[in-house]
């Protein structure tokens, strides 16, 4: 109950990020459901069904992503001194995280229930009554526990996913602003973590302190991604595959995980990307508003990194399967609908944990305003930011969706 009273007091802008999360839980629910009645309609072909569920997987994890991201910036379940005064410790508002995210999926696969029974015939009363049957399998009885088995997995992958991301010790990082606060040494002395104090006592991070070390993961990531290019490479080579119905080819299954790969490949390798857009910008005697940018960089790096990857991944593919549309027969609604799906998990992913790096430098930035700092830098510090990353991620981009495309237009 307290769950559900925090999920319903929450400020708008929060229930239109739940809203998305259960609208993209209710479009993976109604892809897998019609994976159920393409293989309930084609008993005698179990391969072609096995790759079809293969294939949900992205939209899956696309979904599951994006949960995890709304949870992160959900201001509701975000540990506070007076609710831990009552007993609401991490751990508890990692339980009703875990839970606001599992109500807000089950209403998306609720949703995508209602309008795969309408759809096959199953609920009238309403307009397009059966108007998929001969494709749903409408004459065939559905069988309800493989349904809800189906169903349950977005909701059960999301909040699992939540509770792991979300625990004790490796959930939300605290605000900058109150990572830099630290207690007065005895005889005046400044500790060698403490920021500096200003003239009304706020401690406001040290621009010439030492950043957070480097993410590790760029050698992994362009391993990777290297690994993901040959594998398409191999893949997209001519196949005599029989083609399933919903415009997916049986022989370019290797072009998807390839393809992943290729996406897991930026996701390692873009928040050191990312960190060193920000060293460079700091680079031959920066002034403040490089150095304000160029250190907001580096502690945005892995929160906005990977996000930053799959999007970066998503534009790849979505310019191969451009090509692959005009060197091939056409895609079916479905194929779409899981590009679609994917493509905006990934963009909204990506936009949240833009909201999440701005509530994570809110302290700081409200104390550099009573300091003095014109909000003009501070606009843009924000504005050079996101023009480095743009300069920096849109050629390599470009690079990976023309390497990918390049088999596949031949």
């Amino acid at each position: 109950m307290l769950a559900l009273r925090l999920a319903r007091g929450a400020h708008p802008l929060v229930q239109l990020r739940r809203l998305l999360v259960a609208a993209a839980s209710a479009g993976t629910g109604f892809l897998l459901l019609c994976t159920l009645g393409y293989a309930m309609g084609h008993p005698e072909a179990p391969g072609g069904s096995a790759l079809r569920l293969a294939w949900c997987a992205a939209p899956l994890a696309a979904t599951v992503y994006f949960a995890v991201a709304v949870a992160r910036t959900d201001p509701g379940t975000r540990p506070r001194s007076g609710l831990a005064a009552i007993g609401l410790g991490p751990a508890r508002l990692m339980v009703f995280s875990a839970v606001t995210t599992a109500l807000s999926t089950l209403l998306g696969s609720l949703l995508a229930l209602l309008v795969f029974l309408h759809l096959r015939g199953d609920l009238r009363g309403m307009p397009f009554d059966g108007a998929r049957a001969d494709f749903l399998a409408a004459d065939r009885p559905l069988p309800l526990p493989a349904a809800l088995t189906l169903l349950a997995l977005v909701p059960m992958a999301a909040s699992a996913a939540v509770a792991l991301v979300l625990r004790p010790g490796h959930g939300r990082p605290r605000p900058a602003g109150r990572r830099a606060e630290a207690r007065p040494a005895p005889d005046g002395d400044r500790t060698p973590d403490a920021a500096p104090t200003g003239p009304d006592g706020v401690r406001v991070p040290d621009p010439t302190a030492v950043s957070r070390p480097a993410p590790g993961g760029l050698p992994w990531g362009v391993a990777t991604l290297a690994a993901g290019l040959a594998v398409q490479t191999r893949a997209s080579r001519p196949n005599p595959a029989p083609r399933l119905s919903g415009g997916l080819l049986s022989g370019q299954v290797g072009v998807s995980a390839g393809w992943a790969l290729t996406a897991l490949g930026l996701a390692l390798a873009a928040p050191a990307v990312v960190y060193l857009c920000g060293g460079l910008l700091q680079a031959v005697r920066p002034g403040a508003l490089r150095l304000l940018a160029g250190r907001g960089l580096q502690e945005d790096a892995r929160r906005i990194g990977r996000p930053l990857g799959v999007v970066c991944a998503v534009a790849s593919g979505t310019y191969a399967m451009s090509v692959y549309a005009g060197a091939r027969p056409s895609f079916g609604p479905l194929t779409t609908l899981g590009a679609v799906l994917v493509t905006g998990c990934a963009l909204a992913t990506l936009a949240t944990a833009a909201v999440e790096a701005r509530q994570a430098r809110a302290d700081t930035v409200a104390a550099l305003v009573r300091l003095g700092a014109p909000t003009t830098v501070l606009r843009t510090a924000a504005l050079l930011r996101a023009g480095v990353l743009v300069a920096a991620f849109a050629p390599l981009t470009w690079v990976v969706a023309e390497l990918a495309a390049v088999p596949i237009a031949g």
